[in-house]
């Protein structure tokens, strides 16, 4: 998996009857041309041509 970075997004969404918060997590495998992301990074991505299978995001900037 050389030039990819798999980005993890967090979603969450409130039941308004029970007054809670829930959260999930989603996987995108995203492609980094130089290999300059690191792990803990925050990044944007951004949607794009297919790179592989599974590739369908780029990284557009770290933060």
């Amino acid at each position: 998996m050389n030039k990819t970075a798999i980005v993890r997004v967090k979603h969450f969404f409130k039941n308004f009857k029970y007054k809670k918060i829930y959260y999930f997590f989603k996987k995108y495998y995203a492609h980094d041309n130089f290999n300059l992301c690191l792990k803990d990074d925050n990044v944007y991505i951004m949607e794009c041509k297919p790179y592989s299978k599974i590739k369908f995001w780029k990284i557009i900037k770290i933060i």
